[in-house]
C-alpha cells in the first residue's frame, strides 16, 4: 500500500502513542478504551465492505486481534484509527476475494436491516418516515458493486480523506475520485425519486452489540478487568 500523504496530528499522535503503552503494559483498561472508542467505525467499515452483520462483527474482532498482536509495531505514522482501518479494510476484503473463490450461495433473504438511532420524537409518523429513510439509503449502499462501496462506506459515511481512502483501499486517490463519483450517482438514482437529498447516518455499532465484541476480544486476549 502508498504511505499515508500525511502523518497524524501531534495531540493526536501523542494520546495515541501513550495509549498503545498502556496496553503493550496489559492495561485492561486500555484495551477496553481501544476498542470502545473504534468499534462503531470499524464495524460500518467492516459492514458495508461485505453485506453481512455477523461477518462484520466476526471480522472487527478478527482485526482487533490481530492488531493486539502486532501493537508493538505502531508508530504513529498515521492515527491509531486508520491503523485499525487498515487492518479492517483488509480483513474484510479478504473474506470478499475467499468467498469469491468459493459457490456462490444466495443471499440470506431474512437478513435484518441494521437498526438506526433516531431522534426522540412527539410524531410517530415522522419517526417512521425517518427509518423508511435510512432502511433506503442502507439498501442503497448495499446494493453498490463492491469497488464503489467500500468507497462510498469510508468517504461518504465515515468521512474518511480522499488520501487516506486511497491509502486504506491501495489504490490512487484518483482512482477513489472516479469510484465515489459513480457510487454517489449510483445511490442517488436508487433514491432521488423517493426521498431526495438524505443525510447519512449508517451502520451504527454500539450498545449491547458493542459491550459483547469488546468482552469476546477481552476474552480472546486473555486480559481481565
Amino acid at each position: 500500500m502508498r504511505k499515508l500523504a500525511a502523518v497524524a496530528a501531534p495531540e493526536t499522535a501523542s494520546g495515541d502513542m501513550a495509549l498503545v503503552r498502556r496496553a503493550l503494559a496489559r492495561e485492561a483498561d486500555a484495551f477496553r478504551l481501544i476498542i470502545k472508542t473504534h468499534n462503531q467505525r470499524l464495524y460500518r467499515i467492516a459492514r458495508g465492505v461485505v453485506r453481512n452483520d455477523a461477518e462484520a462483527e466476526d471480522i472487527v474482532q478478527e482485526a482487533y486481534v490481530r492488531a493486539f498482536a502486532s501493537l508493538a509495531a505502531f508508530r504513529g505514522d498515521a492515527s491509531l484509527s486508520t491503523w485499525l482501518s487498515r487492518i479492517v479494510i483488509n480483513e474484510a476484503l479478504g473474506r470478499l476475494r475467499k468467498r469469491k473463490r468459493t459457490v456462490a450461495m444466495p443471499e440470506n433473504p431474512d437478513a435484518q436491516i441494521i437498526p438506526f438511532p433516531l431522534n426522540a420524537s412527539d410524531d410517530p409518523e415522522r419517526t417512521m418516515a425517518q427509518r423508511q429513510i435510512l432502511a433506503l439509503v442502507e439498501r442503497a449502499t448495499d446494493s453498490l458493486p463492491d469497488v464503489y462501496r467500500s468507497v462510498f462506506v469510508a468517504r461518504v459515511i465515515e468521512g474518511f480523506s480522499m488520501d487516506e481512502t486511497a491509502d486504506l483501499l491501495g489504490v490512487k486517490p484518483e482512482t477513489v475520485k472516479t469510484r465515489l463519483h459513480r457510487a454517489r450517482a449510483l445511490v442517488r438514482k436508487a433514491l432521488d425519486d423517493e426521498i431526495g437529498p438524505v443525510l447519512l447516518d449508517a451502520f451504527p455499532f454500539a450498545g449491547r452489540r458493542c459491550e459483547r465484541l469488546t468482552e469476546a476480544v477481552m476474552k480472546r486476549l486473555g486480559i481481565e478487568g
